[in-house]
Formats: C-alpha cells, sequence, structure tokens
C-alpha cells in the first residue's frame, strides 16, 4: 500500500508539472536546447575570407550553390561584408556575413571562437584575402614588402595557427596563391630554391626567411641575399610553401582525418587587384578554388600541392 500510495504521488506530481507551462519548460528546456546544439553542431560550415569583392565574393558565390551547408562571407570592413551578402541573397543564395581582419589578431581569435562554439569547428576554409601593390605604384620597395608580407603570408599564417585546429575530419583548406610565387621562385637563388621546395623545411625556417626578406628589403639588400624584386611574389612563395607545411603535418598528426590542404592558382582574373585587362572574370577564377574547396568525401589527392587550371603543378 505505501508503495502504491508513492508511485501514484509521483505520477500525479510528474503530470502537474508537465501540465503547466513552466512546469514544461523546466522540464524540457535542457532538453530543447540540447537537441538545439547538437542540430547546429551538425551542421556543415564553410568560410571564406576577403569574400566582399572580386574572386572571394565569386567563390563564396559558388559555394552557395554546391557547398551543402552553411557559407560564410568574411570581409574586413562590415558595411562592404553586409552589402556584398546582401547582393548575393538578391540572387536568391543563402549566405552569411561574419566580420573578420585577418590582420587583426583579436578579430580572427574572435572568429575562430565563434565558429567553435557555433558549429563545433569548420569544414572548408578559404584563405582568399590578400593584397597587392599596383606595378605604378611609387611606394619604395622597403614598404611595399613590409606590407604585402604582413598581409599575404604572416596574416594568413595567424589565420591557420587559430583555424587549422578547428578543421573538421573530412575538412578542406583552400590557400589562395598565385602563379607568380612559381615564377619568382624560379628567379631565387639556388639556395633558397632548395629550401623552399625540401620536404623537412619547417613552418619556423619558412617565416624566418619570410622574415630575412622583409628585413634585407628594407636595406635594398634583398637582391644580394638571393632574393627577386617582387613582394607579390615572395609572400605567395610563402603561401604556397606554408600549404605544403600544414598538409604534411596534418598527414602525421591527423592520418585518419583525411583534411585536404592545397595551395592554388585563381589564374589572371580581371579584379580591383589585377586590373580590368586580365583575361579571366571573377566567376572562372573561382573555378579551382571551389573545385579543391569541394573534393569529394574520402578523396586523398591533392594534397600538400599547388593547383591551378584544377591541375597540379610543378613547384
Amino acid at each position: 500500500m505505501f508503495f502504491r500510495v508513492c508511485a501514484l504521488r509521483l505520477r500525479t506530481s510528474a503530470t502537474s508539472l508537465l501540465c503547466s507551462s513552466v512546469g514544461f519548460q523546466q522540464f524540457f528546456s535542457p532538453l530543447l536546447h540540447n537537441a538545439t546544439t547538437i542540430t547546429t553542431m551538425s551542421s556543415k560550415v564553410a568560410v571564406v575570407t576577403g569574400g566582399n569583392k572580386g574572386i572571394g565574393k565569386a567563390i563564396v558565390q559558388a559555394l552557395c550553390k554546391e557547398f551543402r551547408g552553411d557559407v560564410y562571407l568574411t570581409a574586413r570592413d562590415e558595411g562592404r561584408g553586409k552589402e556584398a551578402t546582401a547582393s548575393l541573397s538578391a540572387e536568391g543564395l543563402k549566405v552569411n556575413f561574419h566580420q573578420l581582419d585577418i590582420n587583426d589578431i583579436n578579430s580572427i581569435t574572435q572568429a575562430a571562437d565563434f565558429f567553435k562554439q557555433k558549429y563545433g569547428g569548420l569544414d572548408v576554409l578559404v584563405n582568399n584575402a590578400g593584397i597587392a601593390f599596383k606595378v605604378a605604384d611609387t611606394a619604395p620597395f622597403s614598404q611595399q614588402a613590409e606590407v604585402t608580407l604582413k598581409t599575404n603570408y604572416f596574416a594568413t599564417r595567424d589565420m591557420l595557427t587559430h583555424f587549422l585546429p578547428l578543421i573538421k575530419a573530412g575538412g578542406r583548406v583552400v590557400n589562395v596563391s598565385s602563379f607568380v610565387s612559381v615564377r619568382s621562385l624560379n628567379m631565387c637563388s639556388q639556395e633558397l630554391q632548395k629550401r623552399f621546395r625540401s620536404d623537412d623545411i619547417s613552418e619556423d625556417e619558412l617565416t624566418e626567411l619570410m622574415t630575412r626578406f622583409v628585413e634585407l628589403a628594407k636595406k635594398d639588400q634583398h637582391k644580394q641575399g638571393g632574393w627577386p624584386e617582387t613582394a607579390y611574389g615572395v609572400s605567395k612563395i610563402g603561401v604556397t610553401t606554408l600549404s605544403m607545411i600544414h598538409a604534411r603535418r596534418l598527414s602525421k598528426e591527423r592520418p585518419n582525418d583525411q583534411i585536404l590542404v592545397n595551395a592554388c592558382c585563381p589564374g589572371w582574373v580581371r579584379t580591383d587587384m589585377a586590373g580590368p585587362k586580365a583575361p579571366k572574370s571573377p566567376e572562372e577564377g573561382a573555378v579551382t578554388p571551389v573545385f579543391l574547396a569541394t573534393l569529394p568525401a574520402g578523396a586523398s589527392q591533392p594534397h600538400g600541392k599547388f593547383v591551378s587550371d584544377k591541375t597540379v603543378q610543378t613547384w
């Protein structure tokens, strides 16, 4: 009799709790929250830096059509980023925006935390943001070297430092480089070429070499040091080599995760950076980066390569 009374009271209390709106919320709220969290965490996500114009915007546009998951257009300038996002939304594309300035370490860490909290990591990262001085620019070469390397190499490296650990199994990382990287590499001294092409160059050594170039450029001694007269080219040597270093590291440290990291050349594209005479449209320039970003599950190659026109190139 005692146990029947206890059971009856327990059922009555539970019924009263669930029938009241407050009780319902208290009882189910944690479950609903967890369900929502699980659903969100299971969503795939792709992030493109420098996505408010040119090749970056075209990459976002293509990913919105080809990638099964949420696509984020990121940009340094919030106003321009949201404007670009609105223009793509007007085309009927589902696109999200997040402010991200790769030259600001706080912006990088805040963005990394956002994607970690909301999605549990990333499935696709396209490091597209970069700069280039115009050929006719009168800024001293020392200044061009420092500014260009700061964004194209050092800031891209910062992005990878904070975002690479967030890449999920089966993820894809695409670092937008340039055919100028190969051309510039061939103009380096034999000693530099050997190091940039070596399988044992470390990230620290690469960073030391990029730093040395900037220091020599400030003294106008870069040519004597075996470097070419192109800050942009050297910065992209750094991006391509860094991609290969990270690919080797991931193969060693996360061999079963099938993450693919590559550098690519979109080609000579009509953008503010490359000028109006370039033969490719931004949409054509986006083809190779998007090809690498959407390599099918289970693919093992290309990995740690330099790719142009969807074809692995000699480094």
